[in-house]
């Protein structure tokens, strides 16, 4: 028995990389919104958006958001995906696609610790004979 070949209609659009590739350009190209970050609002926004027969993002809506900026924002990185389309047979076809968008407050970045000097100065006197027990004098400087 001879095996037969899958045929495909209909190609998919597929970006440049993969997933992952698209994953990390999204994430490149975000920024977070003033307005979230001041208001602490971390969550993911659910994106729809629809690929063209040449592979640009022709619309995106939001689906399920969380304010503050960031679902204009997604839509804005999503918008400006760009997808490899094979010919679809001459016909052209507009793809529907979902993707979401995840935001998380950044790390506060810790500050470095100020410059420190420190200086420790031990002197001894030696007692003469008729004198009383030597004396230890400490001298601390810091510097900051």
């Amino acid at each position: 028995m001879a095996k037969e070949k899958k045929t495909v209609f209909i190609h998919q659009p597929q970006f440049k990389g993969g997933p992952k590739e698209l994953t990390k350009f999204i994430y490149d190209h975000l920024r977070y919104p003033k307005e979230a970050l001041e208001a602490g609002v971390e969550g993911t926004v659910y994106i729809e958006y629809d690929v063209d027969y040449q592979g640009n993002v022709v619309a995106a809506r939001v689906i399920q958001g969380i304010g503050h900026g960031c679902d204009e924002e997604a839509c804005r990185v999503v918008q400006m995906l760009k997808f490899d389309v094979e010919r679809n047979r001459g016909v052209h076809v507009l793809f529907h696609q979902k993707v979401k968008v995840v935001f998380k407050k950044p790390k506060p970045v810790p500050q470095p610790l100020p410059n420190m000097q420190v200086a420790y100065t031990v002197t001894t006197t030696a007692p003469k004979p008729e004198q009383k027990p030597a004396e230890t004098t400490y001298s601390y400087t810091i510097k900051l």
